[in-house]
């Protein structure tokens, strides 16, 4: 499988210490920062656009999607879905090492499948870091019939 991905910004320091305040802090309001950003770069795609989800714990925790955060009035479709209900180590706690052995950890929303065969997705994550969280969606979504997945990055 062929996989392209592009990132709107760099993972520096001030993206790292955005992250922590955003995601781990659960500062919702920082979702502005790159919303209308992320929203210029979707506006004239065709594609079917995808977030990556969170687990249901990580919701009930943080109380948002940080990735759904981005999209605000950006059309997009929830068609996957974390398997576990409650994560043994998150990500951002994982090495190199861990994130590229990590199992598949999505599945399709059964009833939303129809949404994808057949068309042009544009996966969106917030952080790439080895790229193994967003594989496993694209392949999950090509084994249901997506005629092509790209990926839109926040940052890497």
């Amino acid at each position: 499988m062929r996989f392209m991905n592009t990132a709107l910004f760099e993972y520096n320091s001030f993206m790292k210490d955005y992250m922590k305040q955003y995601k781990f802090n659960g500062d919702y309001r920082l979702r502005k920062v790159f919303s209308q950003g992320v929203r210029d770069r979707l506006h004239k795609t065709n594609a079917v656009i995808v977030p990556i989800p969170v687990s249901m714990d990580t919701m009930a925790n943080r109380g948002f999607n940080q990735v759904t955060g981005l999209l605000e009035y950006v059309r997009f479709s929830e068609v996957l879905k974390v398997k576990l209900k409650r994560k043994t180590v998150p990500q951002s706690a994982k090495n190199r090492r861990d994130r590229l052995e990590l199992i598949q950890p999505f599945e399709m929303i059964q009833s939303k499948k129809f949404l994808i065969k057949n068309k042009a997705i544009l996966l969106v994550d917030d952080v790439y870091t080895t790229g193994t969280t967003i594989r496993h969606a694209a392949n999950l979504l090509y084994q249901y019939g997506a005629t092509s997945v790209r990926g839109l990055t926040l940052a890497r």
